[in-house]
């Protein structure tokens, strides 16, 4: 060896395995596009059964605000002649004063799995590009997507319109001095609520049929 070489420098193995780990903080593994199709078909999986969870739960709250609003207003009836008044309410004059518990927990508990259904959506990788294309499925999903907004936006007005129906003395109304406006509020809430539920339906037929 002539003496003008410098000697080779003989690395620590501690210093070779603090590089090593330096070096793969910096720079991450990508998740390969199979890593991303398995992700995704196991939040597919969970996202389908909080789906059916959504649609089971908002049909049953659904079916309890008709039973609700039909009580309190009939088929759009009087301040007289509404069911409760005239001792009518089904399946019993309970209905007709206090919270609605039983509707208050579907609701609650519908608006918890949808919620959830719809962040679900959002975590789904979409490497393969399924929802791109001209095939049926392509646009089924597509629709399926566009749908989930009509949705959350029902959800949300829901949320709203049943918020002011359930205590309409935070806001200064009551069923003595201010019927008409509460029957029209309540009917808004029905009405949203079938068009939720129908937006909801749909969504779920897509992914079917």
């Amino acid at each position: 060896t002539s003496v003008l070489e410098a000697p080779s420098a003989a690395l620590e193995p501690a210093v070779v395995l603090a590089v090593q780990i330096s070096t793969d903080l910096e720079e991450p593994n990508e998740p390969t596009t199979a890593d991303l199709v398995r992700r995704r078909n196991k939040i597919k999986k969970i996202h389908k059964w909080f789906g059916i969870t959504t649609w089971a739960l908002t049909t049953l709250t659904v079916a309890s605000g008709f039973v609700q609003y039909y009580n309190q207003y009939g088929w759009y009836q009087s301040q007289s002649t509404n069911p409760c008044v005239t001792g009518n309410a089904w399946p019993t004059q309970n209905q007709c004063s206090g919270t609605p518990t039983g509707h208050l927990t579907l609701s609650v508990l519908a608006g918890a799995a949808f919620f959830t259904t719809f962040g679900l959506s959002f975590a789904m990788p979409d490497p393969l590009g399924v929802s791109e294309g001209d095939s049926k499925f392509a646009k089924r999903l597509r629709a399926h997507k566009a749908l989930r907004w009509v949705t959350f936006a029902g959800f949300i007005a829901q949320i709203a319109l049943g918020l002011v129906t359930a205590n309409s003395e935070w806001f200064g109304l009551d069923r003595a001095n201010n019927y008409k406006t509460l029957r029209a509020i309540a009917t808004a809430h029905l009405t949203v609520g079938f068009v939720t539920w129908g937006s909801l339906t749909a969504q779920g037929a897509l992914m079917v049929f």
